[in-house]
């Protein structure tokens, strides 16, 4: 078994640990009220994303999610958090460093001992849920569980959900994909975002995300038998049935039930949380590199941390 597959594997686990660390990590952790930004880049800008959708939702607050690069300065935010899982990525410490002294700092991290722990003000570190690989898995959707347990969310729950998703058969077999397109709305625009990006990382396959609703807004052009449109998330009405009618599959996550039509196979239901559904994702995404005769712990052209100069 390669690191992907057994840190994949082992999200139940961390899940639950990360949501037990929430409950002792709430000084570090932004308040109910307070105007929040989280940064990150690649897979953490996504988590960032997909946790401001939920913050936002859940009253808490004005939340907003930046790539570190493109972090705005001067906009006043109560409290500034940055995804990072090395610690080392070149743009997130840019960021800490300018708000330093300037606004509260905190940062989830892998590595407890990294420069992004040292510069934040405070930090919450997730050894538990670093890895060796260079394609994210466990730690992105750990970091997302500490998160939704912060936010009151019934992550042990979650957990359970994970070990199905771990279990579960593929909704549909990665040899007869040609393009896979994943669509989200509100706080699942993160996660589809995400699932096109391991696609892209751990497979070189082409693999696009949008908002469900701007879907129908030009990137249904490509839509066509042999490709894919998973969705998840609620989505909205008539959708379906357009996707039906250009001939591409339709793959349907949602919190209660997954559907997969392939060529007039229909899959099972399992009833799944979107960041469970993740976990589908990412398996396809392995499966689909190793189909192709390429190695997802060795993805090309990539590295654990981008260190610039």
């Amino acid at each position: 078994m390669g690191h992907v597959d057994a840190e994949i594997s082992s999200q139940p686990e961390c899940w639950r640990r990360a949501a037990a660390l929430a409950a002792d990590s709430t000084a570090a952790l932004p308040r109910p009220g307070e105007r929040v930004a989280v940064v990150g880049c690649g897979t953490s800008w996504f988590m960032a994303t997909a946790y401001a959708g939920l913050r936002e939702r859940a009253g808490h607050g004005e939340t907003d999610a930046f790539q570190a690069s493109e972090f705005p300065l001067d906009r006043p935010y109560d409290r500034v958090v940055a995804i990072t899982r090395s610690g080392t990525t070149t743009e997130v410490l840019d960021v800490l460093t300018a708000v330093r002294g300037r606004r509260p700092s905190s940062v989830i991290v892998g590595d407890p001992g990294s420069p992004a722990a040292e510069l934040a003000d405070q930090s919450v570190a997730m050894p538990f849920a670093d890895e060796r690989s260079v394609v994210q898995t466990r730690f992105a959707t750990s970091t997302l569980a500490l998160l939704r347990a912060h936010l009151g969310t019934d992550v042990p729950a979650l957990a359970a959900d994970a070990e199905v998703a771990i279990r579960a058969p593929l909704p549909f077999d990665p040899a007869r994909v040609e393009q896979i397109t994943f669509l989200g709305r509100g706080w699942t625009v993160g996660i589809a975002h995400e699932a096109a990006l391991k696609c892209r990382e751990a497979a070189t396959a082409w693999a696009e995300a949008y908002p469900a609703m701007d879907y129908r807004h030009g990137p249904i052009s490509i839509a066509a038998p042999g490709r894919v449109v998973w969705a998840f998330g609620e989505i909205p009405d008539g959708l379906a049935e357009d996707i039906a009618a250009t001939g591409a599959a339709f793959v349907h996550s949602r919190t209660h039930g997954v559907h997969a039509v392939i060529g007039g196979w229909a899959a099972g239901r399992t009833p799944l949380d979107p960041m469970a559904d993740l976990i589908l994702a990412q398996r396809f995404a392995v499966a689909l590199a190793k189909g192709r005769g390429l190695d997802p712990d060795a993805p090309r052209h990539l590295s654990r941390s981008v260190v610039l100069a």
